[in-house]
């Protein structure tokens, strides 16, 4: 999912943004796809225990997958309507900013942010993070970025140009890999002015999942901006994009890409 805006190096500061993906948070946390078991295991194995802080639970998607693994997940959410859901499902979650969150002398061995680091301070997020390690303690930053086939992003394209043609957050654009390797950068960056942290390093998975069009319309507003969208001019989104996904034989395979940046404490 892009939740992108075109100003990268601001995207922190978009705050209406940000908080807006609580407006239909059980549509988000159903439809969100979850993140590759690679990844998954590339950060439980390069943590030196199981105790994990989640920057930007939302829902708790990334916190269920390292729950399964074995970690123990306590969260930070900045929206209240998204914390609600990841505490039915049974994590602690401290709510409010990253960048205000009150450590209270706790400490974790793996700090994570899934899809939630670019609304954060890259700076001030790195040092919170590295106070919050132990040493050796691993810090990851990922996100999953569509990667749609030509046509089919033509087609996608062609009927937000036509519907939305001034929404600023244009997913499952072709060129949206460049844009989270842009992310990467920032964060990498932000991650440097950190005493504390070793050189960053990057990961790449390549995955997919197909997608039937009630599945795939159902993921449609939970991408930035969408919630924001007049019902109206959603629901013609919407038709439009179900009838690309028909033309196409009803379901729609997703390439992804998850895109990380991990740092270890020293």
């Amino acid at each position: 999912m892009a939740e992108q805006n075109p100003s990268v190096s601001t995207s922190h500061e978009l705050r209406a943004v940000a908080e807006s993906f609580g407006a239909d948070a059980e549509r988000y946390d159903r439809s969100r796809p979850a993140y590759p078991e690679a990844l998954v295991r590339a950060i439980v194995q390069r943590a030196p225990g199981g105790a994990v802080l989640d920057a930007g639970t939302g829902t708790g998607i990334v916190a269920r997958q390292l729950r399964d693994a074995g970690c123990t997940v306590t969260g930070v959410e900045a929206d209240s309507r998204m914390a609600d859901v990841a505490r039915r499902h049974g994590f602690t979650v401290d709510e409010g900013r990253f960048e205000e969150w009150d450590q209270r002398d706790r400490l974790y061995d793996a700090v994570v942010a899934g899809q939630a680091w670019h609304w954060i301070d890259p700076v001030a997020g790195a040092d919170i993070a590295a106070r919050a390690l132990r040493p050796g303690g691993l810090l990851a930053v990922f996100w999953n970025v569509a990667c749609p086939a030509p046509d089919l992003a033509a087609a996608f394209a062609a009927v937000y140009h036509r519907v939305v043609p001034d929404l600023p957050f244009r997913p499952w654009a072709p060129n949206m890999v460049d844009a989270y390797d842009e992310m990467c950068l920032k964060a990498a960056a932000g991650m440097r002015e950190s005493d504390d942290l070793a050189e960053p390093e990057h990961w790449l998975f390549d995955w997919a999942r197909t997608y039937t069009r009630a599945e795939w319309l159902d993921l449609v507003p939970t991408a930035g901006g969408h919630a924001r969208l007049p019902q109206p001019v959603l629901a013609e989104l919407l038709a439009g994009l179900g009838d690309v996904v028909d033309e196409a034989g009803g379901t729609v395979t997703m390439p992804y890409r998850s895109v990380a940046v991990a740092a270890h404490r020293h």
